[in-house]
């Protein structure tokens, strides 16, 4: 780890002495507003993998972004160097289909614990559903941000993630019934307990998520970045600029099929991302809204 390397792809200029909540909440804030959440490699012929010094690589000195099992991996690793104490946690991801959580913890966060006080980190879910500061762990408090109002509720030891948001307003009468778009004002993400794990737990899973056919992650290429009024998306050929307008009661959707001679120049123009390996873009039928 090189904390200098770190701050400088994620832009903090600022001082750093100790531990403290106000710096949490701003690399926090700048990760998820400069390391995009994506799964490119898998449909880049690529694979991920749960080691820190391949993720800094990839994350840190090639400009990429990661999903949850490096983002997330790789800042606990930040938060350790930093002085943080963090555990890691594994966390079930709510699948709208099933109505339900998944079985498996498949999504990797943190819980950060400072003053008294426990917060969860996490860096790397994306689009509506993304933090951009770590949430306290305090159940049933109302915690409004820019895409909503979390809030954690603690089900007899099991902690649930849920959003309240708003109504979307898609503005291209092509996409009023894309399945992308996310019509639910209360929106359940996904629950975890608080029993420590190691990165050892997500191996198999890592490996699972890149191969098997149900799985989100090789049904769908994702992308997403998260801006200072929202967030963009790339979801296989359809880009979105989601613009949250609170103070109205609505988000504002700008979606667009983009041809595949364009997708390179996106990805950078958007998200500054340069792949060494050509995408082959997917967007098949799934749980995944923006």
């Amino acid at each position: 780890m090189n904390l200098e390397e770190y701050f400088k792809r994620i832009g903090f200029n600022g001082f750093y002495n100790k531990p403290d909540l106000a710096t949490l909440q701003l690399i926090h804030k700048l990760h998820v507003m400069s390391i995009p959440f994506e799964n490119l490699s898998i449909h880049c012929g690529e694979r991920n993998v749960m080691d820190l010094d391949a993720i800094f690589n990839k994350i840190v000195r090639s400009n990429r972004g990661g999903w949850c099992l490096e983002n997330n991996f790789l800042f606990g690793w930040v938060l350790r160097e930093m002085g943080y104490n963090t555990t890691t946690l594994g966390s079930r991801v709510f699948n709208s289909i099933i109505n339900d959580f998944g079985p498996l913890e498949s999504h990797l966060i943190h819980k950060v614990v400072f003053d008294g006080k426990a917060y969860i980190a996490d860096v790397s879910f994306g689009v509506s559903s993304q933090v951009l500061e770590p949430l306290e762990l305090i159940s049933g408090k109302d915690q409004p941000q820019a895409a909503g109002v979390f809030r954690l509720i603690d089900q007899e030891g099991v902690w649930v993630l849920e959003k309240a948001g708003r109504k979307p307003e898609v503005l291209n009468p092509d996409f009023a019934t894309s399945s992308l778009v996310n019509r639910k004002e209360t929106k359940t993400i996904y629950c975890f307990i608080l029993k420590p794990r190691e990165a050892e737990d997500f191996f198999d899973k890592s490996d699972m998520l890149q191969t098997d056919p149900s799985s989100l992650f090789t049904n769908k290429s994702i992308c997403s970045l998260q801006t200072p009024t929202g967030f963009r998306a790339l979801i296989g050929w359809t880009y979105s600029e989601v613009t949250f307008k609170p103070e109205e009661g609505v988000d504002i959707l700008e979606m667009k099929d983009i041809k595949g001679a364009e997708i390179e120049q996106i990805l950078w123009e958007k998200f500054s991302v340069k792949l060494q390996n050509k995408l082959q873009p997917l967007n098949n039928k799934s749980f995944y809204t923006l």
